[in-house]
């Protein structure tokens, strides 16, 4: 999802399991207050809070928020627009009820050509 000019651009993500949010700030080329609001934009986006109340951002947050941001800064897409960009592939793997129906029937002709074999 992220294009090449874009990663190219931003610094290599180190090898550390947990990030500051200005560590991803700068890794991420955004402001942290942008991090902060995208949190409330963004349903996936959920750094771990802890000691009063720091965020600790991990290795697929770095990742997410590049994707936002190339959405939103490289594609032109709107946050609204964006949200529903990264909701996409969740709903494409459920499959509709065209498909489940063939999936049933190929299922139910397998199981009569079993039966025919076995006897």
């Amino acid at each position: 999802m992220l294009e090449a000019s874009n990663n190219s651009e931003l610094p290599a993500i180190p090898t550390k399991r947990y990030f500051t949010i200005g560590e991803v700030s700068e890794l991420c080329d955004v402001k942290p207050h942008v991090l902060r609001y995208w949190e409330q934009e963004f349903p996936t986006l959920k750094p771990v809070k802890r000691r009063g109340n720091r965020r600790y951002y991990q290795r697929h947050d770095v990742i997410l928020i590049r994707q936002i941001r190339s959405l939103l800064y490289g594609q032109g897409y709107t946050i609204g627009g964006a949200r529903q960009k990264l909701a996409v592939p969740a709903e494409a793997e459920k499959p509709s009820s065209d498909s489940q129906q063939a999936i049933q029937q190929t299922r139910a002709e397998l199981e009569d050509l079993l039966q025919f074999l076995s006897r």
